[in-house]
């Protein structure tokens, strides 16, 4: 299947300012690319991909859009909440935060290393919950914030992933707890939880792909756009009673 077609989009996000974090490489750059073809001025982080990070800035240039890239390590509180204060006083304003960034350690329990289990907590959990403080700061009624989080949240099928799918599920339970201090103030936070998707951490072509396609209801892996087609929706004006929830897009991985 040919990737969907990206070539017209409303332009929902004219006049807003979007920030993803992790945002140079992957499913973190199609969401870059779609909130910008939206009509979005878009932030993104990096940590080490600077050659992409500039690449990227340049096509959301060449396509009329506007971009701008901080280099952040998600592991640095203090970085990170300045890249958040940076974007919103270069671009005016926060509109939607997209908690892209993480990491996936994988590996048995027994030999399962307390560094491997710091770094992943601190990636994919406690810089969400740090980026997403700043990020409120900024906002006003109708911001957005919406994490990745992944669909070994609800199923793990192999040994091995019980770090990374703690650190994915902890993600629900921010986001409905948010969910309860965000409402009032007209935020919403909700989780997109992917399956299998082409990048080059998880290429479709990869020495894994076909076990990953035989627990699927849909036997492929997603397109990046797709995922960033769900992250747009929930930044957009129509998911505005939509909150505190954890979306699949997994194929029926989880089914």
């Amino acid at each position: 299947m040919t990737p969907p077609d990206l070539a017209v989009f409303p332009q929902t996000f004219v006049g807003k300012v979007a920030l993803v974090t992790g945002g140079a490489r992957g499913i973190g750059a199609a969401i870059v690319r779609r909130l910008a073809r939206g009509g979005a001025a878009v932030a993104f982080t990096y940590s080490a991909s600077e050659a992409a990070a500039a690449a990227l800035v340049a096509e959301v240039e060449a396509e009329g859009g506007r971009a701008l890239a901080f280099r952040a390590d998600a592991t640095d509180a203090a970085r990170l909440r300045a890249a958040v204060d940076q974007a919103a006083a270069a671009l005016g304003r926060l509109d939607i935060l997209v908690n892209n960034a993480g990491v996936v350690r994988w590996g048995p329990l027994a030999t399962f290393s307390l560094e491997d289990f710091d770094h992943t907590v601190s990636v994919n959990v406690r810089a969400v919950f740090v980026a997403t403080q700043a990020a409120v700061r900024h906002m006003t009624e109708g911001g957005r914030i919406i994490n990745i989080g992944s669909c070994n949240a609800d199923r793990t099928p192999t040994p091995g992933g019980g770090v990374y799918a703690m650190s994915k599920s902890a993600l629900v339970g921010l986001a409905r707890g948010f969910a309860r201090d965000l409402g009032p103030l007209g935020i919403t936070i909700n989780n997109v939880q992917p399956g299998p998707t082409d990048t080059d951490m998880n290429p479709a072509d990869g020495p894994k792909a076909e076990a990953l396609h035989g627990v699927m209801a849909i036997p492929r892996h997603a397109h990046a756009d797709e995922v960033a087609a769900m992250v747009a929706y929930l930044a957009g004006p129509e998911a505005a009673m939509v909150t505190g929830a954890n979306l699949l897009i997994d194929g029926g991985f989880a089914a």
